[in-house]
Protein backbone atom coordinates (compact mmCIF):
# COMPACT_ATOMS: atom_id res chain seq x y z
CA UNK A 1 0.00 0.00 0.00
CA UNK A 2 1.36 3.31 -0.69
CA UNK A 3 1.62 6.09 1.31
CA UNK A 4 -0.66 9.15 -0.20
CA UNK A 5 -0.28 12.96 0.11
CA UNK A 6 -2.86 15.43 1.51
CA UNK A 7 -2.40 19.74 0.58
CA UNK A 8 -1.90 21.59 4.21
CA UNK A 9 -0.65 24.60 4.76
CA UNK A 10 2.71 24.30 4.62
CA UNK A 11 2.57 22.38 1.60
CA UNK A 12 2.16 18.19 0.90
CA UNK A 13 2.82 16.44 3.33
CA UNK A 14 1.70 12.35 3.45
CA UNK A 15 -1.33 10.78 4.75
CA UNK A 16 -1.22 8.62 7.83
CA UNK A 17 -0.88 4.67 6.90
CA UNK A 18 -3.78 2.66 7.44
CA UNK A 19 -2.42 -1.23 8.70
CA UNK A 20 -5.14 -3.81 8.40
CA UNK A 21 -5.27 -6.95 10.60
CA UNK A 22 -4.06 -5.14 13.63
CA UNK A 23 -6.96 -5.95 15.84
CA UNK A 24 -7.12 -9.30 14.77
CA UNK A 25 -3.03 -9.46 15.98
CA UNK A 26 -4.50 -7.85 19.36
CA UNK A 27 -7.67 -9.91 19.73
CA UNK A 28 -5.14 -13.26 19.19
CA UNK A 29 -2.22 -11.82 21.80
CA UNK A 30 -5.20 -10.93 24.19
CA UNK A 31 -6.90 -14.38 24.31
CA UNK A 32 -3.74 -16.57 24.61
CA UNK A 33 -3.45 -14.14 27.73
CA UNK A 34 -6.69 -14.84 28.91
CA UNK A 35 -6.63 -18.70 28.65
CA UNK A 36 -2.80 -18.98 30.18
CA UNK A 37 -4.43 -17.38 33.64
CA UNK A 38 -8.09 -19.04 33.46
CA UNK A 39 -5.62 -22.32 33.42
CA UNK A 40 -3.33 -20.70 36.13
CA UNK A 41 -6.18 -19.32 38.49
CA UNK A 42 -8.02 -23.04 38.22
CA UNK A 43 -4.25 -24.45 39.16
CA UNK A 44 -3.88 -21.93 41.95
CA UNK A 45 -7.34 -22.30 43.75
CA UNK A 46 -7.21 -26.19 43.21
CA UNK A 47 -9.44 -26.75 40.53
CA UNK A 48 -8.90 -29.53 38.05
CA UNK A 49 -6.55 -27.72 35.06
CA UNK A 50 -3.84 -28.13 32.30
CA UNK A 51 -1.76 -25.45 33.57
CA UNK A 52 0.94 -28.40 33.65
CA UNK A 53 0.93 -28.39 30.33
CA UNK A 54 4.21 -26.85 28.62
CA UNK A 55 1.92 -24.91 25.81
CA UNK A 56 -0.42 -23.55 28.61
CA UNK A 57 2.44 -22.37 30.14
CA UNK A 58 3.82 -20.94 27.87
CA UNK A 59 0.46 -19.06 26.01
CA UNK A 60 1.04 -16.28 28.61
CA UNK A 61 4.05 -15.17 27.58
CA UNK A 62 3.63 -15.77 23.97
CA UNK A 63 0.41 -12.75 23.98
CA UNK A 64 2.40 -10.79 25.89
CA UNK A 65 5.13 -10.84 23.39
CA UNK A 66 3.22 -10.80 20.29
CA UNK A 67 1.64 -7.47 21.79
CA UNK A 68 5.54 -6.53 22.06
CA UNK A 69 6.39 -6.98 18.79
CA UNK A 70 3.20 -5.29 17.18
CA UNK A 71 3.53 -2.54 19.63
CA UNK A 72 7.24 -1.60 18.38
CA UNK A 73 6.08 -2.15 15.24
CA UNK A 74 2.92 0.46 15.44
CA UNK A 75 4.84 2.85 17.26
CA UNK A 76 8.10 2.89 15.44
CA UNK A 77 5.93 3.88 12.12
CA UNK A 78 4.03 6.06 14.03
CA UNK A 79 7.58 8.03 15.04
CA UNK A 80 9.22 7.67 11.38
CA UNK A 81 5.85 8.76 10.17
CA UNK A 82 5.63 11.74 12.35
CA UNK A 83 9.56 12.64 11.42
CA UNK A 84 9.10 12.20 7.98
CA UNK A 85 5.70 14.39 8.00
CA UNK A 86 6.83 17.12 10.17
CA UNK A 87 10.41 17.11 10.34
CA UNK A 88 10.83 16.01 14.00
CA UNK A 89 9.00 14.22 16.76
CA UNK A 90 7.17 15.91 19.39
CA UNK A 91 8.12 13.67 22.44
CA UNK A 92 6.06 15.59 24.73
CA UNK A 93 2.81 15.28 22.88
CA UNK A 94 3.86 11.57 22.34
CA UNK A 95 4.06 10.99 26.08
CA UNK A 96 1.08 12.39 26.26
CA UNK A 97 -0.74 10.00 24.08
CA UNK A 98 0.28 7.17 25.99
CA UNK A 99 -0.68 8.48 29.07
CA UNK A 100 -4.23 9.19 27.85
CA UNK A 101 -4.29 5.37 26.52
CA UNK A 102 -2.24 3.73 29.09
CA UNK A 103 -2.71 5.53 32.39
CA UNK A 104 -6.08 5.58 32.68
CA UNK A 105 -7.17 1.90 33.48
CA UNK A 106 -3.45 1.00 34.78
CA UNK A 107 -4.12 3.28 37.57
CA UNK A 108 -7.81 2.01 37.90
CA UNK A 109 -6.75 -1.67 38.56
CA UNK A 110 -4.18 -0.80 40.91
CA UNK A 111 -6.83 1.00 43.18
CA UNK A 112 -9.37 -1.73 42.55
CA UNK A 113 -6.58 -4.15 43.50
CA UNK A 114 -5.41 -2.69 46.86
CA UNK A 115 -8.14 -0.93 48.39
CA UNK A 116 -11.69 -1.90 46.95
CA UNK A 117 -11.15 -6.35 46.10
CA UNK A 118 -9.51 -7.33 49.33
CA UNK A 119 -13.00 -6.24 50.85
CA UNK A 120 -15.11 -8.58 48.42
CA UNK A 121 -15.34 -11.54 49.48
CA UNK A 122 -16.24 -13.71 45.98
CA UNK A 123 -12.47 -12.16 44.53
CA UNK A 124 -10.57 -13.64 47.08
CA UNK A 125 -7.53 -15.59 45.59
CA UNK A 126 -4.70 -17.87 47.58
CA UNK A 127 -1.75 -15.54 48.99
CA UNK A 128 -3.46 -12.13 48.66
CA UNK A 129 -3.35 -11.18 52.33
CA UNK A 130 0.78 -11.40 52.55
CA UNK A 131 1.09 -9.60 49.27
CA UNK A 132 -1.16 -6.82 50.56
CA UNK A 133 0.12 -6.36 54.28
CA UNK A 134 3.56 -6.86 53.75
CA UNK A 135 5.72 -4.14 51.89
CA UNK A 136 1.91 -2.57 50.89
CA UNK A 137 3.80 1.07 50.60
CA UNK A 138 6.73 -0.53 48.26
CA UNK A 139 5.00 -2.18 46.03
CA UNK A 140 2.58 1.24 45.51
CA UNK A 141 5.30 3.16 45.58
CA UNK A 142 6.88 1.19 42.74
CA UNK A 143 3.27 1.16 40.66
CA UNK A 144 2.44 5.04 41.13
CA UNK A 145 5.69 5.11 39.66
CA UNK A 146 4.29 3.07 36.38
CA UNK A 147 7.01 0.54 37.38
CA UNK A 148 5.33 -2.51 37.91
CA UNK A 149 7.55 -4.93 36.24
CA UNK A 150 10.25 -3.81 39.13
CA UNK A 151 7.32 -4.34 41.55
CA UNK A 152 6.42 -7.45 40.53
CA UNK A 153 9.94 -8.84 40.76
CA UNK A 154 10.78 -6.85 44.08
CA UNK A 155 7.84 -7.78 45.87
CA UNK A 156 5.33 -9.63 43.37
CA UNK A 157 1.97 -8.37 43.33
CA UNK A 158 -1.92 -8.91 43.64
CA UNK A 159 -3.00 -11.87 41.71
CA UNK A 160 -5.79 -9.12 40.45
CA UNK A 161 -2.74 -6.32 38.69
CA UNK A 162 0.21 -9.04 38.48
CA UNK A 163 -0.52 -8.64 35.14
CA UNK A 164 0.24 -5.05 34.88
CA UNK A 165 4.27 -5.79 34.74
CA UNK A 166 4.05 -6.01 31.01
CA UNK A 167 2.40 -2.46 30.91
CA UNK A 168 5.51 -1.39 32.74
CA UNK A 169 7.67 -3.06 30.02
CA UNK A 170 6.23 -1.02 27.46
CA UNK A 171 6.27 2.21 29.54
CA UNK A 172 9.94 1.98 29.69
CA UNK A 173 10.25 0.69 25.77
CA UNK A 174 8.36 4.17 25.22
CA UNK A 175 10.76 6.28 27.05
CA UNK A 176 13.50 5.02 25.10
CA UNK A 177 12.19 4.89 21.88
CA UNK A 178 10.99 8.22 20.30
CA UNK A 179 14.66 9.81 21.24
CA UNK A 180 16.30 6.97 19.10
CA UNK A 181 13.96 8.07 16.30
CA UNK A 182 14.61 11.73 17.07
CA UNK A 183 18.17 12.14 17.24
CA UNK A 184 19.43 8.54 15.42
CA UNK A 185 23.22 10.19 15.63
CA UNK A 186 22.92 9.91 19.23
CA UNK A 187 21.48 6.42 19.50
CA UNK A 188 24.72 4.91 21.65
CA UNK A 189 24.73 7.28 24.40
CA UNK A 190 20.59 7.34 24.42
CA UNK A 191 20.78 3.47 24.68
CA UNK A 192 23.61 3.24 27.07
CA UNK A 193 21.60 6.29 29.66
CA UNK A 194 18.67 4.15 29.23
CA UNK A 195 20.39 0.80 30.25
CA UNK A 196 22.29 2.84 33.31
CA UNK A 197 18.83 3.52 34.53
CA UNK A 198 17.43 0.65 34.37
CA UNK A 199 20.29 -0.95 35.78
CA UNK A 200 20.30 1.49 38.54
CA UNK A 201 16.98 1.36 39.50
CA UNK A 202 16.90 -2.84 39.43
CA UNK A 203 20.41 -2.78 41.94
CA UNK A 204 18.99 0.05 43.89
CA UNK A 205 15.72 -1.64 44.19
CA UNK A 206 17.25 -4.99 45.42
CA UNK A 207 19.29 -3.53 47.95
CA UNK A 208 16.73 -2.47 49.54
CA UNK A 209 14.33 -5.56 49.14
CA UNK A 210 17.34 -7.21 50.95
CA UNK A 211 17.46 -11.06 50.11
CA UNK A 212 19.64 -13.35 49.98
CA UNK A 213 22.09 -13.62 46.72
CA UNK A 214 20.60 -16.41 45.66
CA UNK A 215 17.13 -14.54 45.18
CA UNK A 216 18.68 -11.44 44.31
CA UNK A 217 19.72 -13.98 41.14
CA UNK A 218 16.30 -15.34 40.80
CA UNK A 219 14.92 -11.56 41.06
CA UNK A 220 17.47 -10.28 38.25
CA UNK A 221 17.41 -13.62 35.96
CA UNK A 222 13.20 -13.20 36.26
CA UNK A 223 13.53 -9.30 35.31
CA UNK A 224 16.05 -10.31 32.65
CA UNK A 225 13.27 -12.80 31.16
CA UNK A 226 10.40 -10.26 31.01
CA UNK A 227 12.03 -7.15 29.81
CA UNK A 228 11.68 -8.04 26.40
CA UNK A 229 12.91 -4.30 25.14
CA UNK A 230 14.47 -6.35 22.05
CA UNK A 231 11.08 -7.59 20.97
CA UNK A 232 9.91 -4.41 20.45
CA UNK A 233 12.81 -3.31 19.37
CA UNK A 234 12.07 -6.40 16.27
CA UNK A 235 9.10 -4.80 15.66
CA UNK A 236 10.52 -1.62 15.28
CA UNK A 237 12.65 -2.84 12.98
CA UNK A 238 9.73 -4.21 10.82
CA UNK A 239 7.99 -0.74 10.65
CA UNK A 240 11.69 0.53 9.48
CA UNK A 241 11.52 -1.86 6.72
CA UNK A 242 8.03 -1.18 5.51
CA UNK A 243 8.39 2.50 5.91
CA UNK A 244 11.63 2.70 3.84
CA UNK A 245 10.17 0.72 1.05
CA UNK A 246 12.56 -2.09 1.76
CA UNK A 247 11.02 -4.14 -1.17
CA UNK A 248 13.90 -6.78 -1.84
CA UNK A 249 13.36 -8.16 1.12
CA UNK A 250 9.86 -7.74 1.93
CA UNK A 251 9.10 -9.05 -1.61
CA UNK A 252 10.72 -12.66 -0.17
CA UNK A 253 9.15 -12.07 3.24
CA UNK A 254 5.48 -11.94 1.24
CA UNK A 255 6.07 -14.89 -1.14
CA UNK A 256 3.02 -17.46 -0.57
CA UNK A 257 5.44 -20.37 -0.14
CA UNK A 258 7.34 -18.92 2.38
CA UNK A 259 4.44 -17.72 4.62
CA UNK A 260 3.11 -21.05 4.25
CA UNK A 261 6.62 -22.39 5.42
CA UNK A 262 6.94 -20.23 8.24
CA UNK A 263 3.81 -21.00 9.72
CA UNK A 264 3.92 -24.61 9.51
CA UNK A 265 7.04 -24.38 11.65
CA UNK A 266 5.07 -21.49 14.16
CA UNK A 267 2.55 -24.19 14.32
CA UNK A 268 4.83 -27.56 15.40
CA UNK A 269 6.34 -24.95 17.55
CA UNK A 270 3.84 -23.95 19.26
CA UNK A 271 2.03 -26.49 19.49
CA UNK A 272 4.41 -29.29 20.79
CA UNK A 273 5.39 -26.43 23.69
CA UNK A 274 9.03 -26.82 23.37
CA UNK A 275 10.96 -24.74 25.69
CA UNK A 276 14.81 -24.00 25.55
CA UNK A 277 17.07 -21.17 26.15
CA UNK A 278 16.39 -18.39 23.87
CA UNK A 279 12.85 -19.57 22.95
CA UNK A 280 11.18 -16.43 23.31
CA UNK A 281 12.98 -14.36 21.38
CA UNK A 282 12.90 -17.21 18.55
CA UNK A 283 9.03 -16.83 18.60
CA UNK A 284 9.42 -13.19 18.51
CA UNK A 285 10.91 -13.70 14.48
CA UNK A 286 8.02 -15.75 13.71
CA UNK A 287 5.33 -12.81 15.25
CA UNK A 288 7.49 -10.07 13.55
CA UNK A 289 6.92 -12.07 10.06
CA UNK A 290 3.28 -12.93 11.43
CA UNK A 291 2.93 -8.92 11.63
CA UNK A 292 4.38 -7.69 8.18
CA UNK A 293 2.77 -10.57 6.32
CA UNK A 294 -1.61 -9.75 7.68
CA UNK A 295 -0.60 -5.56 8.51
CA UNK A 296 1.39 -5.01 4.69
CA UNK A 297 0.92 -8.14 2.60
CA UNK A 298 -1.53 -7.33 0.07
CA UNK A 299 -1.39 -11.18 -1.14
CA UNK A 300 -1.07 -12.78 2.50
CA UNK A 301 -2.62 -15.97 3.21
CA UNK A 302 -3.96 -14.65 6.55
CA UNK A 303 -6.89 -12.87 7.01
CA UNK A 304 -8.03 -11.52 10.37
CA UNK A 305 -10.25 -8.62 9.07
CA UNK A 306 -14.03 -9.82 10.62
CA UNK A 307 -16.58 -8.12 13.26
CA UNK A 308 -15.65 -10.17 16.14
CA UNK A 309 -11.87 -10.27 16.22
CA UNK A 310 -12.00 -6.30 15.15
CA UNK A 311 -14.38 -5.79 18.56
CA UNK A 312 -11.78 -7.78 20.60
CA UNK A 313 -8.87 -6.07 19.32
CA UNK A 314 -10.55 -2.74 20.15
CA UNK A 315 -10.96 -3.78 23.64
CA UNK A 316 -7.88 -5.94 24.41
CA UNK A 317 -6.10 -3.40 26.69
CA UNK A 318 -8.99 -3.55 29.07
CA UNK A 319 -9.43 -7.25 28.46
CA UNK A 320 -6.09 -7.85 29.29
CA UNK A 321 -6.55 -5.62 32.34
CA UNK A 322 -9.72 -6.65 33.87
CA UNK A 323 -9.74 -10.34 32.88
CA UNK A 324 -7.59 -11.73 35.74
CA UNK A 325 -9.91 -10.52 38.49
CA UNK A 326 -12.85 -11.48 36.18
CA UNK A 327 -12.13 -15.08 36.15
CA UNK A 328 -11.37 -15.16 39.89
CA UNK A 329 -15.03 -13.64 40.79
CA UNK A 330 -15.97 -16.15 38.35
CA UNK A 331 -14.47 -19.00 39.86
CA UNK A 332 -15.81 -18.03 43.57
CA UNK A 333 -19.14 -17.39 42.30
CA UNK A 334 -19.24 -21.02 41.18
CA UNK A 335 -17.53 -22.48 43.86
CA UNK A 336 -20.05 -20.30 46.15
CA UNK A 337 -23.47 -20.79 44.56
CA UNK A 338 -23.09 -23.70 42.59
CA UNK A 339 -20.87 -26.34 44.34
CA UNK A 340 -22.72 -29.04 42.77
CA UNK A 341 -21.89 -27.99 39.02
CA UNK A 342 -18.74 -30.55 37.85
CA UNK A 343 -17.13 -31.85 35.38
CA UNK A 344 -16.79 -31.27 31.55
CA UNK A 345 -19.86 -28.87 32.24
CA UNK A 346 -18.47 -26.62 34.68
CA UNK A 347 -14.91 -26.82 32.50
CA UNK A 348 -16.91 -25.02 29.60
CA UNK A 349 -19.59 -23.42 31.51
CA UNK A 350 -15.95 -21.35 33.66
CA UNK A 351 -14.64 -20.98 29.50
CA UNK A 352 -17.99 -19.33 28.46
CA UNK A 353 -18.38 -17.11 31.59
CA UNK A 354 -14.93 -15.72 32.28
CA UNK A 355 -14.77 -15.02 28.26
CA UNK A 356 -17.83 -13.41 28.44
CA UNK A 357 -17.67 -11.39 31.29
CA UNK A 358 -13.82 -10.52 30.70
CA UNK A 359 -15.28 -8.84 27.60
CA UNK A 360 -18.27 -7.04 28.52
CA UNK A 361 -16.40 -5.27 31.45
CA UNK A 362 -13.59 -4.71 28.66
CA UNK A 363 -16.70 -3.33 26.33
CA UNK A 364 -17.81 -1.19 29.03
CA UNK A 365 -14.63 0.03 30.43
CA UNK A 366 -13.60 0.86 26.33
CA UNK A 367 -17.27 2.84 25.50
CA UNK A 368 -17.52 5.20 28.61
CA UNK A 369 -13.69 5.52 29.39
CA UNK A 370 -11.36 4.69 27.08
CA UNK A 371 -13.02 6.08 23.97
CA UNK A 372 -13.62 9.17 25.28
CA UNK A 373 -10.18 10.13 26.16
CA UNK A 374 -8.78 8.34 22.66
CA UNK A 375 -10.99 10.73 21.07
CA UNK A 376 -9.29 14.09 23.28
CA UNK A 377 -5.73 12.66 23.09
CA UNK A 378 -5.93 12.47 19.40
CA UNK A 379 -8.17 15.83 19.16
CA UNK A 380 -5.46 17.82 21.75
CA UNK A 381 -2.17 15.91 21.38
CA UNK A 382 -2.46 14.11 17.75
CA UNK A 383 -0.37 15.41 14.66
Amino acid sequence: MRRSKQQTESGLVEKKRYFPNLNGIRCIAALLVVFHHLEQAKHAMGIHNLYEIALVQHAGRLGVGLFFVLSGFLITYLLLEEKGRFGNVDTGKFYLRRVFRIWPIYFLIIILSFFVFPDIELLNFPGTDEKLQTHAAERLTLLFLVLPNFAFVLYDLPYWCAQTWSIGVEEQFYYLWPWLIKYPKKRIFILLLFLAITAGLLFLGLQLVNVPEPTQNAMITTFLGQFRIQTMALGGFCAWLVYNRKTRFLDFVFRKDIQIAAYSMLAVLFFSGLHFFGFLEVYAFFFAFFVLNVSCNKNTIVSLENRVMNHLGKISYGLYIYHVFVIVLIINFLKNYFPDFTGIYYQIGLYILSFAGSVLVASFSYSFLEKPLLAFKDKRFGR
